[in-house]
């Protein structure tokens, strides 16, 4: 059974298409765990209706999916508690800075 340490690094691959910052480092990512062969994943959004969510919830499936020994992931999109700027990494913040986005 892979752990869920080395698929939370898998998912810094994945980017925020609106912003340049990975889903874990803007704290997007609530909870990853694996079962067996099966990844899953509780994320969120920044809003709602968040345009980009379809293209990320397909993004982290292909990454997962090419984790060894997963060949199943459930992405479950939570929204409580709902997502705020306190949930990115210090390296997230530093990334929306350096573009010169506010945190």
């Amino acid at each position: 059974m892979p752990a869920p340490e080395p698929l939370l690094e898998a998912l810094r691959e994945v980017q925020d298409p609106e912003m340049p910052v990975n889903i874990v480092d803007l704290g997007l990512v609530y909870r990853v765990r694996a079962q067996e062969a099966r990844a899953t994943v509780d994320l969120t959004f920044t809003a709602m209706g968040c345009p980009a969510a379809d293209f990320i919830l397909e993004d982290v499936r292909e990454c997962l999916l090419r984790q060894p020994g997963i060949s199943e992931v459930v992405v479950n999109v939570v929204w409580d508690p709902p997502w705020t700027a306190a949930r990115m990494t210090q390296d997230g913040r530093q990334a929306l800075e350096m573009w010169g986005l506010a945190v």
